[in-house]
């Protein structure tokens, strides 16, 4: 096995339930140099038991919850390795998860920035969770095959042969024999609940010190990150042979179940999503279908879910930072919208 550098990060906020199966995971993958956690002031012994556990990390205990982006952003500025492992406490890893993914990556080549293995459902034997992000026209990323069978639906996975680079195009459409196989193959993007990031990659894609968008603070910000990759050239491994499971709490049909505050973050990290990294051609290629679902989402918070409103009243009171951020990451494009279309589908 080839010797690893990798920074593994856990963020934590009334984890405690989780914790201990996650962290039994950790210790049987190889190439950890390190490992960062925050704490998002949580009011359970989250930090204690990840302390205890282990003692040599670097451990942060904020007073406030800065959010997922924020905490994941406190990590990396410490973090030494030549990869940044994000691992969320509820996602629990077989062995070698991390060393597979790596390997892959290395053998990909230089611009596969992000990698993920297979997730299943922690509480549903044969049921995915994720094999990475995929993007429709709707303007929705979705996680690939989730709610299904292994197997069943592949759609956004596609094959890639040979060794350094892969040689598929990103307009490549893959045919239903071409869809997963014991290789690695390549996605959208990947899912934040157990991605490995290439150093390299991380520091590309920042903006103004941050890799996640805090603007996000949780839910969508692997989207957006993987969306700005793919804008600035990078591009995503799927690793069949690497698994992990993942208790999967929010899910769009759960939406009536969870909290105000998700709900609402929700909708304002949608459109944040496409108005950061959409271009104008995906904007004019995928208008019929994005204007019908916008106009059902907010017809929705106007009369069901009014508790979102205040999403829609942020979007436009930020209007300017969002159009600022936008600039940013569209001078700095490196691949064309026309490129990406194939992806959304």
């Amino acid at each position: 096995m080839e010797r690893l550098s990798v920074s593994a990060v856990i963020v934590t906020w009334n984890s405690a339930e989780f914790l201990p199966r996650c962290l039994d995971g950790l210790r049987r993958q190889s190439g950890i140099l390190e490992l960062i956690h925050i704490d998002n002031a949580s009011s359970d012994n989250s930090a204690a038991i990840l302390r205890d556990a282990f003692p040599g990390c670097t451990q942060i205990v904020n007073d406030t919850n800065r959010g997922f982006t924020g905490a994941v952003n406190q990590a990396v500025a410490r973090a030494r390795g030549e990869f940044v492992f994000l691992l969320n406490p509820d996602a629990f890893l077989e062995p070698e998860y991390v060393a597979r993914v790596v390997a892959a990556m290395n053998e990909a080549g230089e611009t596969f920035g992000m990698g993920t293995g297979k997730l299943m459902r922690a509480t549903a034997a044969d049921t995915v969770d994720s094999k990475g992000i995929r993007m429709t026209r709707t303007g929705r990323h979705l996680d690939i095959g989730q709610g299904g069978r292994d197997g069943e639906d592949d759609r956004g996975i596609r094959r890639v042969s040979g060794s350094r680079g892969l040689g598929v195009s990103a307009g490549e459409t893959a045919r239903p024999r071409d869809r997963e196989t014991s290789q690695p193959s390549e996605v959208f993007g990947v899912s934040g609940a157990a991605a490995v990031y290439r150093m390299s990659f991380v520091r590309d894609v920042s903006m103004d010190g941050e890799f996640l968008d805090e603007d996000f603070f949780t839910y969508r910000e692997d989207a957006d990150v993987a969306w700005r990759g793919r804008v600035l050239g990078w591009r995503a491994l799927y690793v069949p042979g690497a698994v992990g499971a993942h208790v999967r709490r929010v899910t769009p049909e759960a939406r009536r179940q969870l909290s105000e505050r998700v709900n609402r973050d929700s909708v304002r990290n949608r459109f944040l999503l496409r108005l950061k990294n959409e271009g104008l051609y995906l904007a004019l290629r995928n208008a019929p279908f994005e204007l019908a679902r916008d106009v059902l989402t907010i017809a929705a918070v106007l009369t069901v879910e009014r508790s979102s409103l205040p999403a829609l009243a942020w979007l436009w009171k930020n209007r300017r930072r969002i159009m600022a951020k936008r600039r940013a990451i569209q001078s700095r494009r490196r691949t064309p919208d026309r490129e990406l279309a194939g992806w959304f589908r």
